[in-house]
């Protein structure tokens, strides 16, 4: 049987189902309708069970979905039941903020170094791991084999250093650098102002219909 190809923008709705399914699963709730997921999600209640179709529906006719059961299934859709071992590239800022975040490693990925070619980063403190000579990044790969580079570097560095991460074994790419990635490898860019501008397109379009 022919699996079907799922939309991309399915799949980029995956992880807010996921959020919210284990929100109600810590508040102790077992059961969800269509109806009430949709509301909370900002979806209809068709486009919901559409997107859980995709990947075999789940849901029981009169009952709805089993919250933790559903969160486990979109989890596993998602990989969340392996562990991802992820380098940043970048000491900077950003870098520095992606490391303090605490929510990453309860989903399974796991910072393991951190890494710049600036000697005034180099040794110093970055989260919890210690910032490491960009050059010595090949042979910690040989030891540690990292899954996910995530690039938080000047624009006109991130071609380069993407098609070394390549060659060093990674297996995908979180790309904050402000620019498209051309890899073999999957690439998520992540475009911080694509956030603020369709926000203001929200607040622009709300006064136009007041």
């Amino acid at each position: 049987m022919e699996q079907k190809k799922v939309p991309l923008v399915v799949i980029r709705r995956l992880p807010r189902y996921y959020r919210y399914l284990s929100d109600l699963n810590d508040m102790g709730i077992e059961r969800i309708s269509s109806q009430v997921l949709s509301k909370k999600l900002g979806f209809t209640a068709s486009q919901v069970r559409q997107d859980l179709n995709f990947f075999g529906g789940f849901g029981q006719q009169g009952y709805g979905y089993n919250v933790k059961s559903l969160r486990n299934e979109i989890s596993k859709i998602l990989g969340l039941d392996k562990h991802y071992k992820v380098v940043v590239i970048g000491a900077g800022n950003l870098g520095h903020a992606i490391l303090n975040y605490p929510g990453f490693a309860k989903r399974g990925f796991k910072f393991v170094g951190i890494f710049d070619n600036n000697p005034d980063l180099i040794g110093k403190k970055a989260g919890n791991l210690t910032v490491m000579n960009i050059d010595d990044l090949e042979e910690f790969c040989e030891k540690d084999h990292p899954d996910i580079g995530a690039l938080t570097i000047p624009k006109e560095s991130t071609a380069n250093m993407a098609k070394k991460l390549e060659a060093f074994g990674f297996k995908g790419l979180w790309n904050f650098s402000h620019v498209e990635i051309t890899s073999s490898l999957p690439v998520e860019t992540v475009h911080l102002t694509d956030s603020l501008m369709t926000l203001a397109y929200k607040i622009s379009s709300s006064a136009v219909d007041d």
